[in-house]
């Protein structure tokens, strides 16, 4: 049985098919239509809705691509859509700053971005409890953030960031202020889980609330499908028309959510979601925060997760070039046997991956660079679009050089080839060479040995493998102060 608060009515649902989403469910079991398909696909942000959960002594609301997210998700949340904010026949203040700066056309988007702007009202007015107030730039910084997800067909986004601006400025206490106790009260009181199942003739999702739980449930049904976040998974649904007859949920397992720092490692379960991972690696790894920012939309990173991104084994997944360049391993767990993999020896060919039947990821290991160390790890991401968007070419570069000698290059491309993958023959040109523009010249060709990229609609194979090499360059460029190349020049 799933509960969950919809608004301020509890919900149990016991025969839901296991991959109902949460948008088929709105719009077909609940009656609530104001929540929009545009995409089906998590590009669009027209479905967007907000999860609130506890946080402490208070509630956290995240915005969520309801046409990706399974019900499973739901367990002991609430689910707030655009019919909630209108109070007493007075709209809220998100839609009536929409309304006051004209920032609706044809209205098929509104819901969605009043949505995402609720959403940022709330974290704005917490950072204000706080005394963290940003400067006027600082927040449109953010709301670009927030929206991000969200497009508009009609006009330009000027209007809609004004009624961010002016619904953020305002600290007027709403509805879901007024009944925040309740609703905690509320939610804590849902029972938890423990294995909780949902069941419709032959069809089964499977909510496991701890790592045992979980290791013995795959065991025993290796065919069933692992929903994490659900954002890639979520498509066979909503683009393949697939039916996913038995699913196994891990949001709901505490272990798999954790994050932790050690003195030579980040540890970050495998259904830790990407929102929760960028705090950590934006402060160890600046770059690798910059990419995050910019991977699909803040909809998205609220609920994928690197266990998703690495498991799936997509070439264009923007995570595993990154985790690769940092020496990145896998705690893997099937039963109650656990062995520990490098991520280079995780990718066997495309979509193709070492895990065993009944075996998942637990956990991802990041190694860390220590305070005394000249390594420095840079990423770039080419796409059309700078937001929301699936790269063509993603390569990450983690280089130490000493008094002007490479002595560690490790440089892995995603869109390059089947899989994500290091440059090797590359690297090798580079290891104890000058780091000057002649030796990243021979390594950059050395980049066609490997790898053959493919053309498709995204990119050309000639275009992909120029960038490949112009991202190299960036890299020497960006990474050589006057000082250092002061000191190449010794050794010219």
């Amino acid at each position: 049985m799933i509960q969950f608060l919809l608004n301020d009515r509890l919900q149990q649902e016991t025969t839901l098919p296991p991959d109902t989403t949460v948008l088929q469910y709105l719009r077909r079991d609940a009656g609530r239509c104001g929540t929009k398909e545009g995409c089906a696909s998590g590009d669009c942000g027209a479905c967007t809705v907000v999860i609130a959960e506890p946080q402490g002594e208070t509630l956290r609301y995240t915005p969520i691509n309801a046409c990706l997210t399974f019900m499973s998700a739901l367990q002991g949340k609430q689910l707030i859509t655009v019919e909630d904010l209108k109070h007493r026949g007075e709209l809220h203040s998100v839609q009536q700053a929409m309304v006051d700066n004209h920032a609706s056309q044809c209205g098929f988007c509104t819901p969605g971005f009043v949505m995402s702007m609720f959403a940022l009202q709330k974290s704005a007015q917490k950072k204000m409890q706080s005394a963290a107030l940003a400067s006027r730039g600082a927040q449109r910084e953010e709301i670009l953030q927030a929206l991000s997800g969200n497009l508009c067909r009609c006009t330009g986004y000027r209007p809609i960031v004004d009624a961010a601006h002016s619904a953020c400025e305002l600290q007027a206490e709403d509805q879901f202020d007024r009944g925040e106790k309740v609703t905690l009260q509320r939610l804590r009181a849902i029972a938890p889980i423990a294995g909780q199942v949902t069941r419709e003739q032959d069809d089964v999702s499977l909510l496991p609330s701890s790592i045992d739980e979980l290791a013995a449930a795959y065991l025993a049904n290796p065919q069933a499908r692992l929903v994490a976040g659900g954002t890639d998974l979520a498509l066979e649904v909503t683009q393949r028309h697939q039916r996913l007859t038995q699913l196994i949920a891990l949001s709901h397992i505490p272990e798999l959510q954790a994050i932790s720092v050690t003195p030579d490692s980040l540890l970050i379960g495998a259904a830790a979601t990407l929102s929760s991972c960028l705090p950590l690696l934006e402060h160890e790894f600046p770059d690798f925060g910059a990419l995050l920012e910019r991977f699909a939309s803040q909809q998205i990173r609220n609920q994928g997760t690197f266990g998703g991104n690495i498991a799936n084994a997509s070439p264009i997944g923007d995570g595993g070039p990154v985790l690769l360049a940092l020496g990145a391993s896998l705690v893997l767990r099937r039963g109650k046997e656990q062995r520990t993999l490098p991520l280079e020896q995780f990718y066997l060919g495309y979509k193709q991956t070492a895990l065993q039947a009944g075996e998942f990821i637990e956990q991802i290991i990041i190694p860390r660079v220590a305070a005394d160390s000249s390594r420095t790890l840079k990423v770039y991401k080419v796409s059309k679009r700078l937001d929301d968007d699936i790269s063509a070419v993603c390569g990450a570069f983690h280089i130490e050089v000493r008094e002007g000698i490479v002595i560690h290059a490790s440089i892995a491309y995603g869109g390059m080839a089947a899989i994500a993958k290091r440059a090797s023959h590359c690297e090798q040109q580079l290891v104890g060479q000058v780091w000057q523009s002649t030796t990243v010249e021979r390594a950059c060709q050395a980049l066609a040995v490997d790898y053959q990229p493919i053309s498709d609609f995204r990119a050309s194979q000639e275009y992909r493998m120029q960038v490949a090499k112009n991202l190299l360059r960036r890299c020497l460029i960006e990474t050589t102060s006057s000082e250092t190349l002061m000191r190449v020049t010794q050794y010219v």
